[in-house]
């Protein structure tokens, strides 16, 4: 990709961004007029910390999709590190918080890396590498789990404060996504690996051809989606205080929609932290604030969807249009 293409994508990235702000905005204004309980401290929060492990999940999410990958794995990979991390509290009480998300991180970490295996070194498609997967580690948490719940009662007070307790008046999970955000902004935009994954995503053959070790860019890559799946397991099972077999089903989905919404193109090499993060914002805002003004569940899937395919369609046509235009300048 040239420098000028470069920047012309970076002033359609910064337009989309302002524009999905805005769309936020006014979407909060119309439905705190519908209910004014939308924007209260209370409805605010809950929106907040839900929107906290999305985002964290949507920023693997993001790297992912930038090197023309997909994991639809993070759900199962999710609730099998709850599991595991509910079952070693429940079992040790005194275990410290700490050691509960290391093991969570751990058991995510492990996943991550058969996936990167299959995908990188195998040479299987990621859809299906990652469908395999998310079959097999479902399986895996109902089988760990004994096909029982990990109930509130059987996880010690410690392990459940990870997840509403705060720090300087903010919440634990809010503090730990804000890390995670400041943490990938540098990755991405000031680290070589960083660069890497965005030219890889871009031009594979040319990234190849560049030295660019892809095999070892694709193992990062799914490596840290599987420890933050591995993460959020953890603070899930925390903050719900439940751990099932099928808990984040079908979440992935949700994750992916949200990397959409924030611009981050399913044909690679195109996507922002920032815009990743608004995503996640937008999809927070839907979840929370349409059942306050008595949108049916059903209405609300479909609305979601009409979103979720416009920002589709903007992406397509934006990618088309940059095309075009380096078609025609190669003509001139």
């Amino acid at each position: 990709m040239t420098e000028k293409n470069r920047m012309n994508l970076a002033t359609i990235s910064k337009f989309r961004e302002f524009g999905l702000l805005g769309f936020i905005v006014l979407l909060t204004i119309v439905i705190q007029f519908l209910n004014p309980a939308f924007l209260t401290l209370g409805n605010l929060t809950d929106l907040i910390k839900n929107t906290a492990i999305l985002s964290i999940l949507a920023l693997g999410m993001m790297l992912v999709l930038i090197t023309r990958g997909i994991d639809l794995s993070i759900g199962a990979t999710l609730a099998l590190s709850g599991m595991i991390a509910a079952l070693t509290v429940s079992a040790y009480p005194d275990l410290h918080p700490l050691l509960a998300i290391l093991i969570g991180i751990l058991v995510g970490v492990v996943c991550g890396v058969v996936l990167g295996f299959l995908v990188s070194k195998v040479g299987i498609l990621p859809i299906i590498a990652s469908l395999g997967l998310m079959n097999a580690f479902r399986g895996l948490t109902f089988w760990v789990g004994g096909g029982e719940w990990i109930s509130a009662y059987q996880m010690p007070s410690s392990f459940k404060n990870i997840a509403t307790s705060s720090f300087l008046g903010i919440n634990t999970l809010v503090i730990i996504a804000i890390i995670i955000f400041l943490y990938f902004y540098y990755f991405v935009n000031n680290t070589i690996t960083g660069r890497q994954i965005y030219a890889l995503g871009s031009n594979p053959d040319s990234a190849k051809i560049s030295g660019i070790n892809s095999h070892k860019i694709y193992m990062i890559v799914y490596t840290m989606m599987g420890g933050l799946s591995g993460l959020a397991g953890v603070l899930w099972v925390s903050k719900f205080a439940s751990a099932q077999g099928n808990t984040a089903s079908g979440y992935e989905l949700t994750v992916i929609a949200a990397c959409i919404l924030g611009g981050v193109s399913i044909n690679g090499g195109v996507g922002k932290v920032t815009g990743v993060l608004l995503g996640a914002v937008l999809l927070g805002v839907l979840d929370n604030g349409l059942p306050l003004i008595d949108v049916s569940p059903f209405w609300q899937m479909g609305i979601e969807g009409a979103i979720i395919l416009v920002a589709v369609l903007f992406n397509t046509i934006v990618k088309k249009t940059v095309e075009k235009n380096n078609r025609l300048r190669r003509v001139i």
